[in-house]
């Protein structure tokens, strides 16, 4: 790697024009290399990681991306009004947008990124599409052209043989997707896709292409400079995906023949050369995964004219910066190494944790981070790469992404055990994660043995979505324990706020002049499915030494407990003798005041029964016809009184960048819609009311 010291003619101050993670990466290595960094920030992220990490930070609006990140005008006023020599636009919001770029040069800004010109050029799937056949670059089967006609589409769709894709032309991320099965379904799958697209990236237009059922996604990282020399860093498998998002990348791309890694490498230089590309970028491809020896044809896809989320594998296995490398080519440097000087070491694996619910078709879980604790990490065996913290929040404004956790070893094997230690040693409480699903992935033999394709999330799911945390016994104790703590370290304070620390009535061990006395602890656990109500009962007594003792009486029996340390969130206790140290919190969130017990499996949610609010939790849970999380209606397909049977399309919503679908949970008739197309709704409230009996 480069020696950290500056070279002129090095740039001097860089505005990083993004947020979270991304942010705090670009920071990392722009302070390595002595320039001074100028982080922006919307309303919600005030006080955000990225913003402290930076030398100064700027604000540039409300916490919605299209007042604030997504502005142009703000973001470059900011750039000039600090003094920036060059803003770097991470990567989403507007790292794709050519007429940023172009703003920046007309300030007199340095773009770190390639040219306007190449950004135009990929930025539309279907000119970049046939821009990459006159240079020679393999295409699916599919429809790039201009025309938007349903109907000439729905054509164009039956010509190519379903199953096809549709595909947004102007973004990626999985944003307007839809897989078609059928002719029959194709109108509505087009119409769903064009509305996502419409929203995420202010253009409707898709292109439809012949699907791979069993596919591989392979990337090529490529790199460019201002005179014209273009290499390419190798490749990264990013097949594991769900709803057409990557979960899981690792590099370089396991089982490929050293004569198709050559020919992708080779495939991807052109395509970069044929737009002029500067910077980093990343040429995507889809292959054949038919073929068991990875001989499989590969076709072009797309090309990302950004850094991308996966990169840290790409890092790992050639020991670059791939961020100093950006930084380097925008000061005008030629690239630091040539195509034969670049040699790729072991493997690297990447995962990404969510905020997110597997269990609910990965739909996105907004909430406070109570608790986060990640694995320690050298940057060469284990990364992390976050922009969060304990007591940050995931907002329904951006993506819900928590870190992602990137593991190398000196063969595929070896990296996949330092990446399960990493995620073993992961803790997060206070909101759904996908965690272990990751952790369940990454275990399965499938993946194991890298026999995996886009499919392979989708068709493993059951297996993959590891049954909830059990609030067995141990953890009911442990989870009393920390709230008699709690209430022992209250009482302690009153005593001593009263003026008399030794007061028998402010001790909270169950005192009682007669001897011996008790209480009960009632908890809900949801972890199961509906909320049960277990009762764990406390016996206070004294020990054979005359001190105070414990019995908790739990459903599977009596044990005799002790708590020889509560220290924050660390809680040492003894069970029968066991002794036991665990990460236990007591939180406040939405649902009330709850226990958080962190162990290996994941972090299990206590809640703390309230007599007074049981009432309110008499219906059973949530209703399955209110809004998931805060979102705006994009369509509504039926009206007051119309028929329904169970899992018909009512609504459609968007929240997080993505629809979600409101389907009838039973046959019945539409009582009331109360929102229409683009109103904006609250997280609960009922969106569709459905008769429970059908009228004869």
């Amino acid at each position: 790697m480069p020696k950290d010291r500056r070279r002129d003619p090095m740039l001097r101050s860089v505005l990083i024009a993004n947020r979270g993670e991304i942010a705090c990466r670009v920071i990392s290595t722009a302070r390595r290399l002595g320039l001074r960094t100028i982080a922006v920030y919307s309303d919600a992220d005030a006080r955000a990681m990225h913003v402290e990490a930076a030398d100064e930070a700027w604000p540039i609006g409300p916490a919605p991306a299209r007042e604030s990140y997504l502005s142009i005008e703000k973001i470059i006023a900011v750039a000039r009004r600090a003094g920036a020599e060059a803003i770097h636009p991470g990567y989403g919001f507007l790292s794709e947008n050519a007429a940023f770029a172009e703003a920046c040069a007309a300030a007199d800004i340095v773009f770190v990124g390639p040219p306007p010109a190449a950004i135009r050029a990929m930025g539309s799937k279907s000119a970049a599409k046939a821009l990459m056949a006159e240079a020679g670059v393999p295409l699916v089967p599919g429809f790039h052209g201009a025309d938007q006609d349903p109907e000439m589409l729905a054509r164009e769709a039956a010509r190519i043989g379903f199953p096809v894709l549709i595909k947004a032309s102007a973004g990626g991320g999985g944003k307007g997707m839809r897989i078609v099965e059928s002719a029959d379904a194709f109108a509505e799958a087009l119409a769903g896709a064009q509305r996502e697209a419409k929203a995420a990236f202010g253009d409707d237009r898709v292109l439809v292409e012949r699907y791979l059922t069993r596919a591989r996604h392979v990337e090529v990282q490529v790199f460019g400079d201002s005179r014209g020399n273009v290499v390419h860093l190798f490749e990264r498998d990013c097949s594991s995906q769900r709803r057409h998002q990557k979960v899981a990348e690792e590099a370089p791309a396991p089982g490929l023949p050293a004569k198709r890694r050559a020919a992708l490498g080779a495939a991807a230089v052109a395509a970069a050369k044929a737009v002029g590309y500067v910077g980093a970028g990343t040429v995507e491809f889809v292959m054949d995964a038919s073929s068991p020896k990875g001989e499989g044809e590969f076709y072009f896809m797309e090309m990302n004219t950004r850094l991308q989320v996966e990169h840290p594998v790409t890092e790992m296995i050639t020991g670059l910066d791939l961020v100093e490398w950006q930084l380097r080519v925008a000061s005008g440097e030629p690239l630091p190494l040539s195509q034969d000087q670049i040699e790729p070491q072991g493997h690297a694996v990447e995962v990404r944790l969510y905020a997110e619910d597997p269990a609910k078709g990965f739909l996105p879980a907004p909430g406070t981070l109570a608790h986060l604790r990640f694995p320690d990490a050298d940057g060469r065996t284990l990364r992390v790469d976050t922009g969060v913290r304990t007591g940050d929040a995931i907002t329904v404004h951006y993506d819900p992404m928590i870190a992602k956790i990137a593991a190398w070893g000196s063969d595929r094997q070896a990296a996949l055990r330092a990446l399960a230690q990493g995620l073993a040693e992961t803790e997060v409480g206070g909101t759904v994660t996908n965690l272990p699903f990751l952790r369940s992935l990454i275990a399965h033999p499938e993946f194991a043995r890298s026999a995996v394709d886009t499919g392979f999330i989708a068709r493993k799911l059951v297996t993959l979505l590891p049954p909830p945390p059990l609030a067995d016994d141990p953890v009911l104790a442990l989870a009393a324990l920390r709230v008699l703590a709690d209430r022992a370290q209250s009482a302690t304070a009153r005593a001593r706020a009263s003026g008399d620390p030794h007061s028998p009535w402010a001790a909270p061990d169950g005192w009682r002049l007669n001897g011996e006395g008790g209480t009960t602890l009632s908890f809900l656990d949801g972890g199961q499915g509906a909320a049960r109500q277990i009762d764990v009962g406390v016996r206070y007594g004294r020990g054979p030494d005359g001190g105070a003792a414990i019995r908790l009486e739990l459903p599977g029996g009596s044990v005799a407990a002790a708590i020889e340390a509560c220290e924050g969130d660390r809680l040492v206790a003894r069970l029968d003798g066991v002794r036991r140290e665990q990460r236990v919190l007591l939180r406040r969130d939405g649902d009330g005041q709850a226990v958080l017990v962190v162990g290996p499996q994941g972090t299990l949610r206590l809640g703390i029964w309230d007599p007074l609010a049981a009432a309110d939790a008499a219906d059973g849970g949530r209703d399955r016809l209110a809004a998931p999380m805060p979102g705006k209606i994009v369509a509504v397909a039926v009206k007051p009184g119309d028929r329904v049977t169970r899992g018909q399309a009512l609504l459609v919503m968007e929240a997080m960048k993505m629809e979600h679908t409101i389907a009838a949970p039973q046959d019945g008739i539409i009582a009331a819609v109360p929102f229409a197309v683009g109103e904006q709704v609250e997280e609960g409230v009922r969106l569709v009311t459905l008769a429970e009996e059908t009228p004869p």
